[in-house]
């Protein structure tokens, strides 16, 4: 073979004008595309507007854990599963998933675990650096959101697919991806009237074991949803200006 044609690393060969590794998916179907749907150009003055809407909205945003026993409809916790499924991952895996309680035995099973666990994370495992950045926010190891929320969202990241025979598939940037659809879960649920907080029990192995998910997930969050308390309260904070948190251009 002349030197001059690219050789794949698998004995596979590429056209001249193309790079080598477009010759290892050629035994593979054509991608399809559609039409970028639902999409409709919209005036600057209207963009500028909708914007400034949705930043007031969120920024209207705060963690409390203060919950009132009030029940929330399932469909609303089922709209915002929807919405963090619409996020972007890697490879399109789409490495989330939810399990969403309103038992109340279950949630006192999983509040007493996490208790446990939290009693010992501030008893033994915490240092005094961490101790003290967590002052502010006055927690400790109580949990009592976890059984007066009406429901329990407990987000796990797929660390790798199952195939039919057991094998594994990987999954790509599991971490960013399941980080996104959080983030998106939490703005649906603001959006929609209701509160939640990010609780990260630590450790958080138990989690999986208690709700019956595979050797192949991890817990990530455990985010309790409802209506704030008549008293809710919130840690008095402040967050960073734009000019903290953006750099435009070099």
């Amino acid at each position: 073979m002349p030197e001059s044609d690219p050789v794949t690393p698998r004995g596979a060969v590429a056209a001249p004008d193309e790079p080598a590794y477009k010759a290892l998916t050629r035994h593979l179907p054509e991608p399809r595309f559609v039409p970028l749907p639902g999409y409709a150009r919209i005036d600057e003055a209207r963009m500028l507007a909708q914007a400034e809407t949705f930043y007031q909205t969120m920024a209207r945003r705060r963690t409390t854990r203060h919950f009132s026993t009030d029940p929330v409809p399932r469909r609303l916790i089922e709209l915002a599963i929807l919405t963090a499924g619409t996020a972007p991952s890697g490879a399109h895996r789409q490495p989330w998933r939810f399990v969403a309680i309103d038992d109340p035995t279950l949630k006192a099973r999983v509040r007493a675990a996490a208790e446990e666990e939290e009693l010992k994370t501030y008893s033994e495992r915490m240092t005094d650096e961490w101790r003290e950045a967590l002052h502010p926010l006055g927690t400790d190891h109580v949990k009592a959101h976890l059984t007066d929320a009406p429901w329990l969202v407990v987000l796990f990241a797929e660390k790798y697919g199952l195939r039919p025979d057991g094998s594994h598939r990987k999954n790509y940037y599991v971490d960013e991806s399941v980080g996104i659809a959080a983030g998106l879960f939490v703005a649906a649920i603001h959006v929609m009237g209701l509160v939640t907080l990010t609780h990260t029990p630590n450790p958080m192995g138990f989690l999986r074991d208690a709700l019956c998910r595979g050797t192949n997930e991890k817990a990530v969050l455990v985010m309790p949803v409802g209506y704030p308390r008549p008293d809710a309260q919130v840690p008095d904070l402040a967050r960073l200006p734009l000019e903290a948190i953006v750099q435009w251009n070099a």
